[in-house]
């Protein structure tokens, strides 16, 4: 569920699981039915991808039980009589205990945090490499990008912004940030170019303020967001939003000097504990 940053994190914490385990992991996107705000993305990569059936489905849903027996089991998870798990994510930071859980699990949450996924990072990073050439614009973009000290910067905002609930728990980075960052980036590096990306270019291009070169990426569109994380990649340094999106973009970046800076706050709820989403050689600010 969610937009491809998330899907990839789910995809990353089963992945581990699996390999560790030498089983096959099934992907349950029966919920993408009745989802308006992103299409399930993750076959544009090199991923082992098994659908899981209905009845595989099945097996795992919850049954019918006492709101307190519920909210234990949100808790701890259960077991079945056929040893399936059900683990609802309760945390927002890392839990050691699910790279501990048995090859018939069932991975309900998000799992934001490269701890859960970090022993097979070289299997990550080479099942996320998009299995279409690129072409025309796009590589012509990244030519660019490893010709001169390119830095993506992203911009969040979509149902950051017009969504209530999503507003409410997300918010958005603002232009304050983007200008600690830039500043920040003008200390480190020689000659920056920037290289924008948002789900709204024009409100970027209108109130990003930025001296130094800019090329604002708006061609490749929410259909072809697998491209825009590709180019994201394939910069050298980032200047990331509180989005899983542009996270990945710069974790997928193997260039061994790449200054990664990302917010302070992850979300606008500050009971949320984010210490393990970012990871410690990125700065936040």
């Amino acid at each position: 569920m969610g937009g491809l940053g998330n899907q990839m994190f789910q995809y990353a914490v089963g992945r581990r699981l699996a390999a560790i385990h030498g089983t096959v992991l099934k992907l349950d996107i029966s919920d993408f039915k009745n989802y308006t705000l992103h299409d399930y993305g993750l076959s544009a990569f090199n991923i082992k991808e098994s659908i899981a059936t209905q009845e595989e489905i099945r097996l795992f849903k919850e049954p019918e039980a006492s709101s307190l027996k519920k909210k234990i089991k949100k808790l701890v998870g259960y077991p079945n009589k056929l040893g399936i798990t059900h683990i609802r994510e309760n945390q927002y930071h890392f839990d050691p205990a699910i790279l501990t859980m048995h090859d018939s699990v069932y991975l309900d949450g998000y799992w934001q945090s490269e701890k859960y996924f970090s022993d097979i990072s070289e299997i990550i990073r080479n099942e996320f490499t998009v299995t279409l050439p690129q072409t025309g614009k796009n590589l012509t973009l990244a030519q660019q990008m490893t010709s001169c000290e390119s830095i993506s910067l992203h911009v969040r905002r979509g149902d950051y912004v017009t969504d209530g609930k999503t507003n409410t728990i997300h918010g958005t980075c603002d232009l304050d940030y983007y200008a600690r960052c830039i500043g920040r980036v003008a200390q480190k590096v020689h000659r920056p170019c920037f290289f924008i990306f948002s789900d709204d270019p024009e409100w970027a291009e209108k109130n990003l303020r930025i001296t130094h070169q800019a090329t604002v990426i708006d061609h490749n569109g929410p259909k072809k967001n697998y491209e825009d994380l590709r180019l994201m990649s394939q910069c050298r340094h980032h200047i990331i939003a509180n989005s899983s999106f542009s996270w990945w973009g710069a974790w997928l970046n193997q260039y061994p000097d790449k200054l990664v800076l990302s917010p302070a706050r992850w979300f606008k709820e500050e009971t949320f504990n984010t210490k393990d989403l970012i990871p410690s050689t990125w700065q936040r600010l």
